[in-house]
């Protein structure tokens, strides 16, 4: 049975008719046509679908739309008037895609370290990146992270 749900999605509030147990992805992309936040495994696992809800990383594959409580950004809303957030600028200057279907997802779980985490090491942020790429650029993804904690890196390709 669908429910009328209102969550502020990117800054801005919606009304949604769906069942509470819709995962949050399918929300985003059908509903809402968001559709720069992928599935890929449905489980959790891969990442590809990570957004924030209240400024943390969550898996939007196995998050139901009726227990998010907070403000959802996706990668449609991570940038400001301003320009592009750190982490994506970081993304584009380390040429870090290859399919690119991942990459939203890594940059959501990137920006998200990266702003709880000020300062923190290379090494810390590595170790908490949890995301999987299989193309394997994450030589590159590290390059980028490392570059947008403000460590100045970036790759000679």
């Amino acid at each position: 049975m669908a429910d009328i749900i209102t969550v502020i999605v990117n800054g801005e509030p919606r009304e949604l008719r769906v069942p509470p147990e819709m995962p949050l992805v399918w929300a985003l992309r059908e509903e809402l046509g968001l559709t720069g936040t992928k599935l890929s495994c449905g489980i959790g696992l891969c990442g590809a679908c990570t957004v924030h809800v209240s400024g943390k990383a969550v898996r939007s594959c196995v998050t139901p739309i009726g227990e998010v409580s907070g403000p959802v950004t996706t990668i449609e809303g991570l940038s400001s008037p301003g320009g592009l957030h750190p982490v994506q600028k970081a993304w584009i200057e380390n040429a870090v895609a290859q399919c690119g279907f991942c990459q939203s997802g890594f940059i959501m779980a990137a920006a998200a370290m990266v702003g709880e985490t000020p300062g923190a090491q290379p090494a810390e942020l590595l170790q908490q990146m949890t995301n999987i790429c299989r193309c394997s650029t994450f030589s590159r993804v590290r390059l980028a992270m490392m570059a947008a904690a403000g460590h100045g890196v970036k790759s000679h390709d």
